[in-house]
């Protein structure tokens, strides 16, 4: 954000719906049958084709499943922050900073953000929320002399 912040990039904040639910799945996990459900075997359970929220897993796997597509898209993550990705040329720089389901957006090229954001949406389903004025209780503040963060 510090960057972004210097070079007067506007930082963009998306919100990805349902993020455990796009984890791959590669080993079978079975829980007991939610309340409510009623089945006449009485040693029942589910088999979950999906990661569900609360699993050791889902956060690794949503990662791992969101590191894939970007990587695909050209995006490599950073050596010094495991959860900053980027993507540069010698024309333009993209950073993306991943926190759960919340990604912070920013670069000095509009035409790769919208992209971007039009390119996981289509993948994972997002919510655009704009620009960003908190991320994780740090106040983003825009004054007539530029950015700052609070």
């Amino acid at each position: 954000m510090t960057v972004a912040v210097k070079k007067g990039w506007s930082i963009h904040q998306l919100d990805v719906n349902n993020v455990f639910l796009h984890g791959d799945l590669y080993e079978e996990i079975y829980m007991n049958l939610p309340q409510g459900i009623c089945s006449s075997s009485p040693n029942a359970v589910c088999r979950l084709r999906k990661y569900l929220y609360g699993l050791k897993q889902a956060s690794r796997q949503w990662y791992a499943k969101l590191s894939q597509v970007l990587y695909q898209r050209g995006y490599s993550h950073s050596e010094n922050d495991y959860f900053l990705f980027y993507k540069k040329s010698t024309d333009f720089v993209v950073f993306l900073a991943i926190y759960v389901d919340d990604i912070l957006l920013t670069g000095n090229d509009v035409t790769e953000i919208a992209a971007l954001k039009s390119f996981l949406n289509d993948t994972f389903k997002i919510k655009d929320l704009g620009y960003a004025d908190y991320f994780l209780r740090i106040e983003i503040l825009e004054l007539e002399q530029g950015l700052f963060l609070t």
